[in-house]
C-alpha cells in the first residue's frame, strides 16, 4: 500500500469516527430534550400525547388535594385560561404554594390528566437576597440617596 492510500485510510478512518460520534451525541441529546407547553397549548392538542414534556403556569387556588400518606398530591395548574389536573406523587419544594407559579415534568395521561415526575417551584422574579435589599435599603434611607 503506497504512503498516499495509506494517508486516505486514515483520514477516511477519521472522518468515518467523527460522523458516528457525532450522530450518537446528536441523537443522545434528542432523546433527553423535554419542551415546555402552557396548559393551553395542551388542550389545543400542540403538547405530544405519547413523550414526556414540561407543563407551566400557576397552582390554581383551593385544588391542592393531598393523599392519606401526605405524599399522593393532586392539584390544578392553570395559565389564566385553561387548567390541567396534576397527579404527583413524592415531596413538593418548599418554594410550593397555591397561587404561585410552577412547573411539572411528566406525561399526559387519559382523561387529559397530567402525571408529573418532578415538579418545581418557580421563585418571584422580583427576588433578592437579604444582603442585596438591605444595602439598598440603607442607601435609600441616607441623605441623597436614590429615590423609592
Amino acid at each position: 500500500m503506497t504512503p498516499r492510500r495509506r494517508r486516505l485510510l486514515f483520514v477516511g478512518l477519521g472522518l468515518a469516527a467523527v460522523s458516528t460520534a457525532t450522530a450518537l451525541v446528536l441523537n443522545a441529546l434528542n432523546s433527553n430534550l423535554m419542551f415546555f407547553y402552557s396548559p393551553t397549548q395542551v388542550q389545543a392538542g400542540e403538547a405530544p400525547r405519547q413523550g414526556a414534556f414540561r407543563l407551566g403556569g400557576l397552582v390554581e387556588a383551593g385544588s391542592l388535594q393531598r393523599g392519606a400518606d401526605g405524599l399522593d398530591l393532586q392539584f390544578t395548574v392553570t395559565d389564566g385560561a385553561r387548567s390541567i389536573p396534576v397527579r404527583y406523587r413524592g415531596l413538593l419544594p418548599d418554594l410550593f404554594r397555591e397561587g404561585k407559579g410552577v412547573i411539572v415534568a411528566g406525561r399526559l395521561q387519559e382523561r387529559a390528566v397530567f402525571t408529573a415526575t418532578e415538579v418545581l417551584a418557580k421563585h418571584d422574579e422580583n427576588y433578592m437576597p437579604p444582603e442585596a435589599a438591605a444595602a439598598l435599603a440603607k442607601a435609600n434611607d441616607q441623605p441623597g440617596g436614590a429615590p423609592r
